[in-house]
């Protein structure tokens, strides 16, 4: 079998990094400071990592700047929109309630990270506070913060995510209806399945 030079424990980890800056090791913070709330009030855009023994997942979840709440110095919440209705992530929180958040601004390189425990919830008072064309979430995500920090920003600099460098002609991708028809059995066509996706997309985003 080919030597992957796999590293076996942190030990071995950390001999193969030079040590960490101390500004890095000292940025964590335990609850949200003026900084951190301001950055989450512009982000339109998080990914929700989770994980328990069914395994490992990370999902986008975005809305217009502001659509994740700061409820106290260490609580935020997050409504849960329509999506695929597989719960991957939910399913997880029940089993593992350990998070990560990482939270994008367009234009911004740098990122915030937050790690937490979170839990699901259907309050009724909670719910209200999100209107979408008359309709409220389902349920909602409640964080409690472990540690927030900002993640500097080479990632997305070597990325050039926020340029125009990279960004393709979505013609050079099938659609999204057609790459689901080859992946999955089903009596759809790769029309129909796109129709149908199209019409989500157009009105059931809330």
């Amino acid at each position: 079998m080919e030597d992957r030079g796999r590293v076996a424990d942190e030990t071995e980890l950390r001999k193969v990094y030079p040590p960490v800056v101390e500004r890095a090791r000292l940025k964590t913070q335990v609850k949200l400071d003026n900084h951190c709330r301001n950055f989450i009030a512009r982000a339109p855009f998080v990914c929700l990592g989770t994980s328990s023994e069914r395994g490992a997942d990370v999902t986008p979840r975005g809305d217009e700047p502001g659509f994740v709440l700061v409820l106290d110095d260490t609580t935020l919440a997050i409504p849960d929109w329509p999506g695929n209705n597989r719960l991957d992530s939910l399913s997880n929180i029940l089993l593992n309630p350990r998070v990560g958040l990482l939270f994008l601004i367009p234009g911004v390189e740098e990122t915030l990270r937050i790690n937490g425990t979170a839990e699901i919830s259907t309050s009724a008072e909670l719910l209200e506070r999100w209107h979408r064309n008359g309709k409220r979430p389902r349920a909602v995500l409640v964080v409690t913060i472990r540690e927030a920090f900002l993640h500097c920003g080479k990632a997305l600099i070597r990325s050039r995510l926020w340029k125009n460098d990279y960004k393709i002609d979505r013609a050079e991708l099938p659609p999204y209806g057609h790459i689901l028809k080859d992946q999955i059995v089903t009596s759809e066509t790769a029309e129909q399945i796109e129709a149908s996706i199209q019409n989500g997309y157009a009105n059931r985003l809330y």
